[in-house]
């Protein structure tokens, strides 16, 4: 009878991260809600589009994630691939993107990478997501320098967004490096 109190023990102790994982999976996020993705003037979703973040008005997916430039790109043609496509992976197209609302569709193209994929281009600039935002609304990828360049959130009119990103998200600063 010895051995009914250490697996009333251990039975207990599993229970603990169960429930905590259950509670995570609820969604314990602290009120953060995710935003809707970019819709087209017609109502059909857009593989790019504009949202409000701590810099302003931004390019997003179509999940909602900051878009990026790279100033290391050289017009439509990307100067980021192997370690630097995995921490900024490049937006890519399977067809035509389309530009949600309040984009000027004109400015949406396609450029070919070296590896032969196709990757989304806003007012020619090669578009990326950073590995570091996590949710819709993070920038931390803003004003960051790393492989060489530095890395800006796109505005809606295809230049980068000039405010630096809040430091108060744990996220790289404005001008930081992350040391890649």
């Amino acid at each position: 009878m010895t051995l009914s109190r250490p697996l009333t023990f251990l039975a207990g102790a599993a229970a603990i991260p169960l429930i905590a994982l259950a509670v995570a999976a609820c969604g314990g996020g602290g009120g953060a809600t995710a935003a809707s993705p970019p819709k087209t003037s017609s109502g059909s979703s857009a593989t790019v589009g504009v949202a409000s973040t701590s810099l302003g008005s931004v390019l997003v997916n179509s999940n909602g994630r900051t878009l990026y430039l790279f100033k290391g790109d050289s017009g439509t043609k990307s100067a980021c691939a192997g370690a630097c496509a995995a921490a900024w992976p490049p937006l890519l197209a399977t067809g035509t993107p389309t530009a949600g609302t309040g984009l000027t569709g004109s400015k949406l193209g396609t450029t070919s990478r070296s590896d032969g994929s196709s990757q989304v281009t806003y007012n020619g600039h090669p578009l990326y997501l950073f590995i570091k935002d996590q949710k819709p609304g993070d920038v931390h990828g803003q004003g960051v320098t790393a492989f060489g360049a530095s890395w800006f959130a796109l505005t809606s009119s295809g230049n980068q967004a000039s405010a630096p990103a809040s430091t108060s998200g744990g996220g790289a600063s404005s001008g930081g490096s992350l040391g890649y």
